[in-house]
C-alpha cells in the first residue's frame, strides 16, 4: 500500500451525511461508521475504489454518479482509486447481459482508457487521484493463480447471480470466462486493499465477491456502497446512449444545458442529488422554497443546468449557455452563437425533411417527417407542416427550430 499523509478529518456524523447522499444501499453502515471513526482517530485516509471497464469511448452523466461519490470521499480527505479495468475488459462484464459480451481488442481498450482518464478529471482532482490498471496484477496471476482463485467459489454460488440464473433457466449459453469476471473484480479489491468499493445496484454480486475474497485473504472486508442507476431524460428508463436519453459529458455547453432544462421537475431533484455536490440539507431547503412558492421550479432547474454545465465546461461557458437558452426559449430570440449551416441550392424549392436532416436537427429524413407531422418544426417562427419551402432567388437565411434546438440554414 502506498504511503499516506496524516489528515484531520471532519466529525464522523458530518462525513456520513455527505457520503450517504443519494446512496441506494451500504453493506454495512455500521461498519462504515466504525472505519471512519478509526480513520479519524489515526489520521489514516480510507482507500476508496471504483472500477470502470473502458468498453466505450465516451462517458455520459449516468457514469458520473459513481465518480461524483468518489469525489465526495475525496473532498473529505480520503484516498480515491480510479481503477481502469483494462484486463477485465478482455472478459466483458456480464452484468445486465442476456448474452455473452463481445470481447474488445487491446487497441480499443487502450484508446478508451485514455479517453476515460481525460474525462474523469473534470470531476476528480487529478493530483489527489490514484489511477490504477488491473492488468498490473491480473496479467501476472498466471494459470495457477487463476485456478487458486476459482477454487474459492462454487458453480452453484456463481449461478446465484441473476444474469447467470436467468440464462441457465432459459438454456442460453454461459461462457466459463464470464464466471471469472466477478472473481477478477474481487481480486482487484484484495490487491488494492480497498476499505470501500463503490458500484451501481446492478453490481451487487461482484461487489460482495470482493468483500468475501478479502475476508478469505485475511484482510478486513470492504464496505460496499451502491449508488442507484440514474434515469435518462425521459425520467423512466436508465440513462443510455442506445436509448437516446443520455447527456454526454463531452457535449457542447449549450447542448448540455438545453437537455438539462428539458427534464421534468420531479427528475430535477434526483439530478440535484446524484449529479451535484450540494449537501442534502441544501437540497431539502431548496425543495421547501419551491413548495412554498418562494422559488420558481424553473429557477431551480436553471441553477441545476448551470451547475452541471459548469462542472464540465467552466462557469463562463455555463453562464453563456444560460443566457442563450433564455434568449431562445424565454425571450424567443435567436442566440448569437447558434450554428449556421450552409446548403447549396439546386432547385427553386427545398424539401423541409431534407432541410431539417441536413441541418442536423433530425436523425434521418423519416425522423424529420415525423417531427413535421407532430408540429415540432418552426421555420422563421411559424409552425411548418408543409413538405417543401419555396426559396425564390438569391441568398436565403431560414431560422429552423425543432423542439428546443435551433439552426440557421444559409442557402445559396
Amino acid at each position: 500500500m502506498s504511503d499516506f499523509a496524516l489528515h484531520v478529518f471532519a466529525p464522523v456524523d458530518e462525513q456520513l451525511e455527505y457520503l450517504q447522499k443519494g446512496t441506494a444501499e451500504i453493506i454495512h453502515l455500521a461498519e462504515l461508521r466504525a472505519r471512519l471513526e478509526q480513520s479519524r482517530a489515526t489520521g489514516r485516509p480510507l482507500r476508496i475504489k471504483a472500477g470502470f471497464d473502458p468498453t466505450a469511448p465516451d462517458l455520459h452523466l449516468g457514469h458520473t454518479v459513481l465518480i461524483r461519490k468518489l469525489k465526495h470521499f475525496q473532498d473529505l480527505g480520503h484516498t480515491v482509486i480510479f481503477l481502469i479495468g483494462d484486463f477485465t475488459s478482455l472478459i466483458g462484464d456480464p452484468t445486465g447481459r442476456s448474452v455473452t459480451r463481445k470481447p474488445l481488442t487491446r487497441e480499443e481498450i487502450d484508446q478508451n482508457s485514455k479517453t476515460y482518464t481525460d474525462q474523469v478529471f473534470k470531476i476528480l482532482d487529478r493530483a489527489k487521484t490514484e489511477v490504477r490498471f488491473n492488468s498490473e496484477w491480473l496479467d501476472k496471476l498466471g494459470f495457477e493463480g487463476i485456478i487458486r482463485l476459482a477454487a474459492k467459489f462454487t458453480v452453484s454460488q456463481m449461478l446465484e447471480r441473476d444474469e447467470f440464473h436467468k440464462r441457465f433457466q432459459a438454456e442460453q449459453p454461459i461462457s466459463l470466462h464470464e464466471m471469472l469476471y466477478p472473481l477478477a473484480q474481487g481480486y482487484d479489491s484484495v490487491m488494492l486493499e480497498a476499505d470501500v468499493e463503490l458500484g451501481g445496484t446492478d453490481q451487487k454480486f461482484n461487489l460482495l465477491v470482493g468483500r468475501e475474497l478479502q475476508r478469505q485473504s485475511g484482510k478486513p472486508a470492504q464496505i460496499v456502497l451502491m449508488m442507484p442507476i440514474i434515469e435518462g431524460l425521459d425520467g423512466v428508463q436508465k440513462m443510455s446512449k442506445s436509448l437516446n436519453n443520455a447527456i454526454g459529458i463531452h457535449e457542447p455547453p449549450q447542448e448540455m444545458y438545453g437537455k438539462l432544462m428539458s427534464i421534468s421537475d420531479d427528475l430535477m431533484w434526483r439530478y440535484w442529488t446524484l449529479l451535484t455536490d450540494l449537501r442534502p440539507s441544501e437540497i431539502d431547503s431548496m425543495r421547501k422554497d419551491v413548495a412554498s412558492g418562494a422559488l420558481h421550479p424553473m429557477d431551480a432547474k436553471k441553477s441545476l443546468a448551470r451547475t452541471i454545465t459548469a462542472d464540465f465546461h467552466g462557469v463562463e461557458a455555463a453562464q453563456k449557455a444560460d443566457e442563450d437558452w433564455a434568449k431562445q426559449f424565454q425571450r424567443k430570440e435567436m442566440p448569437e452563437n447558434v450554428e449556421r449551416v450552409k446548403l447549396t441550392r439546386t432547385v427553386p424549392f427545398i424539401s423541409v425533411s431534407k432541410l431539417i436532416f441536413e441541418c442536423g436537427l433530425a436523425e434521418s429524413r423519416t425522423d424529420a417527417e415525423r417531427k413535421i407531422k407532430q408540429g415540432a418544426v418552426k421555420i422563421n417562427g411559424e409552425i411548418w407542416k408543409e413538405k417543401s419551402w419555396m426559396l425564390g432567388d438569391g441568398h436565403v437565411e431560414l431560422e429552423i427550430r425543432v423542439g428546443k434546438r435551433a439552426k440557421i440554414a444559409i442557402i445559396e
